[in-house]
């Protein structure tokens, strides 16, 4: 019986593997400013006026034009109150739009292959 030794040699070879991952390459920013326009009218409003003798209200008084027992008329009289209101209304919309764009770029590099070669001894065989 004859006794035999075995071993074994492990060839390697390198394989290029080639891929993507996203890095930062900046960002948008959007800034909203408000702006504040000062404005001033002349807005005419009336006002009644009339010569008369003033007195309190009288109990359930009706705020109607009534004739009073002397004959004279009494007459309420009634100021125009100035009302300003503002509204919010849309001026514009911003749109922001992203695209992505796919662009081809030469990659160089050395690969490693291990190669293996066998010399035998005549002595060996």
């Amino acid at each position: 019986m004859t006794d035999h030794e075995t071993s074994e040699v492990v060839r390697h070879e390198e394989e290029l593997q080639l891929g993507t991952r996203p890095v930062d390459a900046g960002a948008v920013r959007i800034r909203k400013e408000v702006e504040s326009e000062a404005f001033c009218d002349d807005v005419p409003y009336d006002i009644e006026q009339a010569d008369f003798e003033r007195t309190g209200p009288l109990e359930n008084d009706s705020g109607e034009i009534e004739t009073l027992p002397d004959g004279s008329i009494s007459v309420p009289v009634f100021e125009e109150e100035l009302v300003v209101t503002k509204r919010l209304f849309v001026r514009e919309r911003v749109v922001v739009r992203k695209t992505t764009t796919t662009e081809r770029r030469r990659v160089e590099t050395e690969l490693r292959r291990e190669r293996v070669e066998v010399d035998l001894d005549e002595e060996a065989e």
